[in-house]
């Protein structure tokens, strides 16, 4: 695919992100997806995960432990079949009522038309912060 393509592609999902359509992202991975969120086990969608089942827990751990989930893509950069895209995040933590907002970078390697691997790089301290019940400043 082109890099025009590829980065419609990338529109496509993030659009469908938007819209909560997570079947539109599933079928838009190869098979054997590698999908990954550094970050500690404190974030439950965190770790590296292979495959379309994988990355649907990714999904349903965020849309069970999260609400007013925004995500802005600003940014976005193709070549060969890569595409790099940065932004902000936002969203409430249900278990703690705590907020984040977070700036972002997401990276794609597109094979055949899919995402065949996804790395999303964020702060994550913040994300962490807002999953633990007491804050550090509170201490």
């Amino acid at each position: 695919m082109s890099e025009q393509s590829n980065t419609e592609l990338i529109r496509n999902l993030y659009a469908a992100f938007a819209r909560g359509d997570v079947q539109t992202i599933l079928d838009h991975c190869t098979d054997d997806v590698e999908w990954t969120l550094e970050a500690p086990d404190v974030v439950p969608f965190a770790g590296q995960r292979r495959g379309r089942a994988e990355v649907l827990k990714f999904f349903e751990a965020l849309a069970t432990t999260q609400n007013n989930n925004k995500l802005s893509i600003e940014v976005f950069v193709a070549q060969d079949d890569h595409v790099a895209t940065l932004g902000r995040y936002s969203g409430t933590i249900n278990a703690t009522g705590k907020s984040f907002d977070s700036p972002v970078a997401h990276f794609f390697t597109i094979r055949d038309g899919r995402v065949a691997r996804f790395v999303d790089l964020g702060d994550t301290a913040a994300m962490v912060d807002s999953y633990t019940a007491a804050s550090a400043a509170a201490v």
